[in-house]
């Protein structure tokens, strides 16, 4: 099986390497959040309740490393920072839509 080397790390194949980048209980919640406009970090703090200040800020800078998120900085006191999606972030909505929509009809069996 051919390995896939991405930013020096190894899978074994591509959903691997999907699950590495949106993977986990707080990514996709991140980046649904970001679908349609720019967010604060209090922004997301406060639309995620349960996720701790070091899981958020730990998720969002592997979204950033990955290329999925884009964090901008404002020079102000106290500092402004807004994340968004970048492109690459942008294409992996219509996949947690999918999951979402997934979601609800699992959902629906046992709501019967």
């Amino acid at each position: 099986m051919l390995k896939l080397n991405i930013k020096k790390k190894e899978f074994n194949n591509s959903i691997e390497l999907s699950l590495d980048v949106i993977g986990g209980k707080w990514k996709m919640p991140i980046l649904w959040l970001l679908k349609d406009d720019s967010k604060r970090y209090g922004e997301l703090k406060k639309s995620l309740p349960g996720v701790t200040h070091k899981m958020l800020t730990q998720q969002l800078r592997e979204l950033e490393s990955d290329e999925i998120i884009s964090r901008k900085v404002y020079p102000e006191v106290p500092p402004k920072v807004e994340y968004t999606l970048t492109l690459l972030g942008k294409s992996v909505i219509p996949v947690i839509d999918l999951l979402r929509e997934w979601g609800e009809e699992y959902r629906s069996v046992f709501d019967k």
